[in-house]
């Protein structure tokens, strides 16, 4: 199993944006060989740097699969337009990416 996550730094007072842009994303995740789950996260709020930390949460069968995926037209499609929401992030996203060792 793989883990693909990115974590977001959401202006504060944007948070309904950012959650908006993504329910109304067509990723087409669930057409992608290896895919299994995605969930997006809400963290905590820094009052005092400005935002709240989110993250998106992708599971696939193997590392590979997500590759697959990042190279993809249908990954080109859902973030040809990320560009334009930048009013709501402090900086860019960070990817953390990660295979499972144990699963219980």
């Amino acid at each position: 199993m793989f883990v693909a996550m990115n974590r977001f730094k959401v202006r504060a007072g944007a948070e309904s944006d950012f959650e908006e842009i993504w329910r109304n994303r067509d990723s087409k995740l669930n057409e992608m060989a290896g895919f299994r789950s995605f969930h997006l996260l809400r963290g905590a709020s820094n009052a005092e740097e400005g935002y709240t930390l989110y993250a998106s949460h992708t599971i696939w069968e193997t590392e590979d699969d997500f590759k697959a995926w990042t190279r993809s037209e249908h990954f080109r499609a859902s973030h040809r337009n990320a560009g334009d929401h930048k009013p709501v992030y402090l900086g860019h996203p960070q990817f953390e990416g990660f295979n499972s060792v144990l699963d219980a």
